[in-house]
């Protein structure tokens, strides 16, 4: 049974273990950035399918990314725009994302803030993590502390009194390429945007 206290999780977070909290869409596998490849193993997920840069604030995506003034302003009006929330960008990285968060590409990064307290709780003290939804790849995202604990019996999950309702959708996935946004996966939100 990995199921432990809110303090317990962040503390396996900030000790290098994967954890599993609700999001605003559904429930995510997380690790410190660096350790990445732990839940490509966990998930049996291909290489070509990066992870996600999860920040309790939009101020903290900024050091994460790279880009001209223009295009910083433009994603920064997108980010106040849709986040928090259930929009997912994908910008080019800066050095300090470990390419193992995007094996294939390392050259981008998709970023996103939930939009549920609890999860902004746990990223604040933990800081930015790598994630991905809850499930072996392929495979529908488990919205449930039990089915977690099942197919990940090594995860930390939160007690059962933390167990929200998540909406159960992904996130919309939109990337930044040659000056336009680009959707690459029509999730929760719909995303408009005139430049």
């Amino acid at each position: 049974m990995t199921q432990v206290t809110l303090e317990t999780l962040i503390q396996g977070a900030l000790a290098g273990k994967i954890i599993s909290f609700p999001t605003d869409t559904v429930p995510a596998l997380a690790v410190k950035p660096e350790l990445a490849e732990l839940i490509f193993q966990a998930k049996q997920r291909r290489q070509d399918k990066p992870l996600i840069l999860m920040t309790a604030t939009i101020a903290e995506i900024w050091d994460y990314v790279v880009g001209s003034p223009t295009e910083l302003e433009i994603w920064q009006q997108v980010a106040a725009k849709y986040l928090p929330g259930a929009l997912t960008l994908v910008l080019p990285s800066s050095p300090r994302v470990p390419a193992t968060m995007n094996p294939q590409e390392p050259t981008t990064i998709g970023v996103r803030v939930p939009n549920l307290e609890l999860a902004q709780t746990i990223l604040q003290q933990t800081g930015p993590l790598a994630t991905t939804s809850a499930n072996l790849s392929g495979q529908p995202p488990l919205m449930t502390i039990p089915e977690i604990n099942a197919q990940f019996p090594q995860v930390l999950t939160l007690t059962p009194d933390f167990d929200t309702v998540s909406i159960g959708k992904p996130s919309t996935v939109i990337k930044w390429d040659n000056g336009q946004w680009q959707i690459l996966r029509q999730g929760s939100i719909e995303f408009n945007w005139e430049l």
